[in-house]
């Protein structure tokens, strides 16, 4: 029997102002299907599945649902299809039950909560989801939040699922569980499409990928018959070496010490919680865990920029736990510091490379004027360097894309020869080549005997990147693991909480008598 058209796209193009989201773009998915869209960050994915689901009206084009042609007015029109998008970032609503969330905006608001209950029920059953209808968003996982969402598009007779980045902050084992799910609900005849940059889980979980490029569908191919390498040059356009260097060249010298932190936060709940730890020279130590377990805490008080309770922060025998970033660059501390929100801590989005650039060295100049031809050769340079792409370098930061911010950003700081560079997701937003550009960057900052604090989400590049692996959950460190001996599932059962009995430590660990 031939299957079903769930969704055609033909020719769909979509500008904003002159820049155009997708030009051209053709898309087929089937009933029973996991279809993967894949792209990097700008190639279209997200404004292409925003049309699916009525957010958006293409500028030209055709769309088919079932193989009947449709026009979208609004997001209703899309529900009303069986059209259902999970985004990345859920939107729940802590203070109620599962069960009032799945109803939340559709006509079951009126139905008695033992009727939802079973309703809810029904659905787990179908599928295979297991959730309990009066538990709590604010006491469920990130896991069970996701399929929550899920529940919810289903309530609502969806049989056409988009899944937006759905892996990003989920521990291995809640990957395992969603990918359960979706095999379910593709036995059930649903047509499922995920929006990743995640290669592996798409050769995991997908039957056919389509590569989107600057706007573009490059071209659609089954998953068995693809290879890795063939999908990144299909992304890039060029050949990327996916190989990740780790040199071994850590040093005896001890740069920091953390011992016996707690942090509050300003609901006085502890967002860090006796977190100890050290980072040696020529080590790359990276931070581990599911959104929100401490990772930003831990950075930014180490920097200087959030208060602590209690605790002591050593760097190379100096105690610079309270004193301000100011007072700790007087001290002659250098370090690096790459902030998750990037224009809101790390740059000043109004001025251009070259008046960023002098933020950070100022200080060091002599006499009342300010000489910016420093800076300027120093931006021409890390422009050239790092391919970032800008018209020139008193363009205004602001108006560059998210990558090239980080480069901006990444650049500053390792052109400051820090002693310490502490990093968070600092490949986030960036394209493939350019990810590993700035691991090679790190690798070359290793190797001069910098220690880099590494917070990363993509567990796989933290286990290829890092020498250790500290890894948080609700801002308890529930173990400092070696990765070339840990597996990634035994990592995520400590990012979910769990405990493990594999032998995770390392020579370092073992000198510092820290042990899982």
């Amino acid at each position: 029997m031939k299957p079903t058209k769930a969704i055609e796209m033909k020719n769909i193009s979509k500008s904003f102002g002159a820049v155009k989201a997708n030009e051209n773009v053709n898309l087929t998915v089937y009933n029973g299907e996991i279809h993967a869209l894949l792209g990097e960050n700008g190639a279209g994915k997200s404004t292409l599945m925003s049309m699916l689901s009525g957010i958006y009206t293409p500028d030209s084009g055709s769309i088919s649902i079932n193989e009947k042609p449709v026009e979208f007015s609004s997001p209703k029109d899309a529900i009303n299809l069986g059209i259902g998008m999970i985004h990345q970032h859920f939107k729940l609503v802590d203070v109620l039950s599962a069960k009032e969330n799945m109803v939340l905006g559709s006509k079951g608001a009126m139905l008695h909560g033992k009727q939802l209950s079973r309703d809810m029920q029904k659905i787990c059953d179908q599928y295979g989801l297991d959730i309990k209808p009066d538990k709590k968003v604010y006491q469920m996982s990130v896991g069970e939040k996701q399929t929550l969402e899920i529940i919810k598009v289903l309530y609502r007779g969806a049989k056409i699922l988009i899944l937006d980045e759905p892996t990003a902050v989920l521990t291995p084992q809640e990957i395992k569980r969603l990918f359960d799910i979706l095999r379910n609900m593709k036995a059930q005849g649903c047509a499922i499409v995920i929006i990743t940059h995640k290669l592996n889980e798409v050769l995991e979980i997908s039957d056919r990928i389509t590569v989107l490029r600057r706007g573009q569908s490059i071209e659609t191919v089954e998953t068995k018959d693809v290879a890795v390498n063939h999908l990144v040059e299909m992304m890039v356009g060029k050949k990327v070496d996916l190989e990740l260097e780790k040199p071994q060249c850590i040093t005896d010298k001890e740069l920091l010490r953390v011992d016996g932190l707690y942090v509050s936060t300003k609901e006085n709940k502890h967002a860090l919680q006796d977190i100890s730890f050290t980072l040696h020279g020529g080590e790359i130590l990276g931070v581990a865990g599911v959104a929100g377990s401490g990772q930003k805490e831990i950075c930014e008080t180490i920097a200087g920029l959030l208060p602590a309770e209690k605790g002591r922060i050593f760097f190379e025998n100096e105690n610079i736990l309270g004193k301000s970033p100011g007072e700790i660059i007087r001290l002659g501390i250098r370090m690096g510091f790459i902030p998750e929100d990037r224009l809101g801590m790390g740059l000043v989005g109004s001025m251009d490379m070259v008046h960023n650039i002098m933020l950070k060295d100022y200080r060091n100049q002599k006499g009342i004027f300010l000489r910016k031809k420093g800076a300027a050769e120093k931006a021409e340079r890390l422009v050239k360097e790092l391919e970032i792409l800008t018209p020139h370098i008193h363009y205004p930061i602001k108006k560059l894309s998210g990558g090239n911010i980080q480069k901006v950003l990444l650049g500053r700081e390792i052109d400051s020869n820090p002693k310490i560079l502490i990093t968070a997701y600092p490949a986030r937003g960036l394209d493939i080549g350019a990810s590993y550009k700035i691991y090679d960057l790190l690798n070359a900052q290793k190797k001069n005997g910098v220690g880099i604090l590494f917070i990363g989400e993509d567990l796989d590049v933290l286990m290829a990147l890092c020498d250790r692996i500290m890894v948080f959950c609700g801002g308890q460190m529930t173990g400092i693991v070696n990765p070339s001996v840990m597996s990634k599932e035994d990592i995520g059962l400590l990012m979910a909480g769990g405990t493990t009995s594999a032998d995770s430590t390392n020579s370092v660990a073992q000198k510092e008598g820290e042990t899982q």
